[in-house]
């Protein structure tokens, strides 16, 4: 490791010009990364909806589709803005009232519970299918096309409008993003820093690994538009502390050798040796994500797990060159430090260890109550504000024409029409159900098939298929929902063993069952594979039990406030909070519990090695988890997206209790169980007397 900083110290003009080239290239892979702007696509592949919708895809050329409301249009212009809509390229078939009327036929004389479905007043509905999947480019682009040739008068709904609105609200946010992320973190350095300039070189510094990370995401294929928003900033917060400590490690060498190649070179030395073990957790914690069976949580895993990485790897190579090259500015940019002292704390926790501890095993019990009560949702419109164009059209859908969500049973081509009326008749008895489309009773309507045109019969009839639309009057990802899609998929598989029911509402029925599992497993895993690396790196069998322990008590702390503010979270968010700040913050543990075991293992007294461990530490901690708390709480706050807010908020609030936690907490912790601690760490050897 000493050759490290030797070869840095030596060839810093070398690596400096070398990170200068490799940034072009990551600015290209970063440009070139596709971002997926459906979170449905990361359910696993072999569940029978996902087969539906390729079903849907492949058999009915119908990858997803659209309801349009249009207003105060005649049937005349309604045919013709069909046609301007047949027209663009990814869209399939285009039908409405219209297309069985047409311009002679008055709508009075169709079936009333018809009209009723498709016409309210002023306006009118048109359905538009598209060949392409939700998320695809192309249905992107056509969505985006058919708004700009509807203009105002009418809405448009449907999953891919609210990918599309998902997509350009996050683009138009991600640079602000950055920007208050780093302006926030610039600001919180210069009070903790002693130069003016040092905070930009560090800026600089973990600037670059963010863009070689995220320039990287281009050999992943793509990245969620959540992983790309929250990476960058939780990169730039976790990563943080590395470069403070290798800055304070060169200034504290510089004191006592006056080469400064010598001094930065045993300053990488002192923070390769501290840092590997919580960076390794962190990784660790992170690569956690990755056992969930939403591949979402992969997505996120792997590229935090290489945020990390790059992040060490600059602060190894970089950050020293830079801080050498940059040395003379830095002395002349020198000014006091302003972040406490934290004396009255630090004599408080002490003098008082006994009641802080029982404090803790109190309040145990009920934070763990309180965040197992905090209710989630699943339903990912709820991230678009309520003013856009989806939202919009989802209300007037609502509102009107009582269309909340969709089910789609794709049943077998063979299947007799009368035992489909016999199905249809059970599904029609299912609480909640507003009506179903069932083509093979069209003539209850008074509609035979001879009048309706072969372009919409292609649309709910294939060699392989029939298809049957249910409309249902509750909500998506409700319990309501998901009870009445169970009852369906019952009645349906009793006429046809291999039918599927597909559709929005099923597919977020799979996302609940799916993420709810997760939750357990990722959280498990997490915990393990950090008590495993702990259990190696600070070679003790109890200290990994505590000080999990202790930071899963600020982890339930945090998830338990939303519970008594009444917020819902996203569920993405309840999902990987507690791998993130456990994998983020249990450095901040490590930190002080290495610093104690040192002088434990010298003989000092269990009080005096937590008061040096406390007078070494607290600073950094107190340091970090600000940055890791500005780095996140401005996405926080400017984030439109409720599923980006949501999550960054949780994240900053957990970098405070955390923090707040390992300096108050975490030091009784070591007091009370310093006799069980000794006996179950390596090193201490036959030491029983205290100096």
């Amino acid at each position: 490791m000493k050759k490290i900083g030797d070869f840095v110290c030596n060839h810093k003009w070398m690596i400096i010009i070398l990170t200068l080239i490799l940034i072009v290239p990551s600015l290209i892979g970063m440009y070139l990364t596709k971002v997926n702007y459906d979170i449905l696509v990361y359910l696993p592949k072999d569940i029978d909806t996902l087969k539906g919708e390729k079903i849907l895809t492949d058999d009915f050329k119908m990858g997803s589709f659209s309801i349009i409301v249009v207003d105060d249009m005649s049937n005349n212009n309604i045919l013709k803005l069909e046609d301007k809509i047949k027209k663009v390229e990814g869209v399939n078939k285009v039908v409405s009232i219209a297309d069985i009327t047409g311009t002679t036929i008055p709508m009075e004389i169709l079936p009333k519970k018809i009209v009723d479905k498709v016409s309210k007043g002023n306006s009118k509905l048109i359905l538009t299918t598209f060949k392409t999947s939700t998320s695809d480019d192309k249905t992107l682009e056509a969505v985006e096309k058919i708004r700009k040739i509807t203009k105002n008068n009418s809405k448009v709904g449907g999953m891919s409008a609210m990918v599309l609105d998902t997509k350009e609200l996050f683009n138009s946010e991600m640079t602000l993003y950055v920007i208050v992320a780093v302006v926030l973190c610039i600001i919180v350095l210069m009070f903790s820093l002693d130069s003016y300039l040092v905070p930009f070189l560090l800026i600089a510094n973990i600037g670059v690994a963010i863009l070689f990370n995220m320039g990287t995401n281009i050999l992943l294929g793509d990245i969620c538009y959540i992983t790309k928003a929250i990476s960058s900033v939780l990169q730039l917060g976790v990563t943080t502390d590395f470069s403070i400590f290798l800055y304070h490690k060169y200034e504290a060498a510089k004191k006592k050798n006056k080469d400064k190649n010598k001094a930065m070179s045993e300053a990488i030395y002192d923070t390769l040796i501290s840092v590997f073990g919580s960076s390794l957790t962190t990784i660790a914690g992170f690569l956690a994500l990755c056992t969930m069976n939403l591949t979402l949580g992969k997505d996120i895993g792997i590229v935090m797990a290489k945020g990390v990485l790059f992040g060490l790897i600059c602060v190894i190579l970089l950050f020293p060159s830079l801080l050498l090259v940059c040395d003379k500015w830095i002395d002349k940019t020198k000014h006091k430090v302003i972040i406490p002292k934290f004396t009255s704390i630090k004599n408080f926790v002490l003098n008082h260890y006994i009641i802080v501890f029982m404090v803790f095993i109190i309040m145990l019990v009920p934070v763990y109550m309180l965040q197992k009560k905090t209710t989630v949702y699943y339903n990912l419109d709820k991230s678009i504000p309520s003013n856009y164009g989806y939202s919009i059209a989802k209300k007037t859908l609502k509102k009107d024409y009582n269309i909340v969500s969709q089910e789609i049973v794709l049943i077998s081509n063979d299947t007799k029409d009368y035992k489909i009326n016999e199905m249809v008749d059970k599904i029609k008895d299912i609480k909640g159900i507003d009506s179903v489309l069932n083509p093979a009773s069209l003539s209850s309507y008074g509609l035979n098939e001879d009048i309706i045109s072969s372009d919409i019969r292609k649309m709910y009839k294939t060699d392989k298929y029939k298809m049957i639309l249910i409309n249902s009057k509750y909500d998506i990802a409700t319990n309501e929902l998901n009870d009445q899609i169970t009852k369906v998929n019952k009645i349906v598989l009793k006429y046809d063993k291999h039918a599927i029911v597909a559709g929005e509402g099923p597919l977020m029925k799979d996302l609940v069952t799916i993420t709810d599992q997760d939750f357990h497993n990722v959280n498990y895993t997490s915990i393990a594979i950090i008590f495993i690396i702990m259990l190696l790196v600070l070679k003790s069998i109890s200290l990994p039990i505590l000080l999990v322990s202790t930071i899963e008590f600020a982890i339930f702390m945090n998830m338990g406030i939303p519970y008594l503010t009444h917020t819902q979270l996203p569920f993405i968010a309840s999902v990987v909070i507690g791998t993130i700040q456990l994998g983020a913050t249990i450095d901040y543990a490590i930190l002080m519990t290495t610093k104690y075991l040192e002088k434990r293992k010298q003989g000092t007294s269990r009080k005096e090695s937590v008061k040096i461990a406390l007078d070494s530490s607290i600073s950094s901690i107190f340091v970090s988890g600000m940055c890791f708390f500005a780095a996140t709480i401005g996405v926080g706050i400017v984030s439109k997206i409720d599923m980006i807010g949501s999550l960054c908020t949780l994240i900053a609030r957990g970098a405070i209790i955390s923090m707040v936690v390992v300096i108050l907490v975490l030091p009784s912790v070591l007091l009370v169980f310093d006799k069980l601690i000794c006996k179950t760490s390596l090193g201490f050897g036959g030491m029983k007397n205290e100096k």
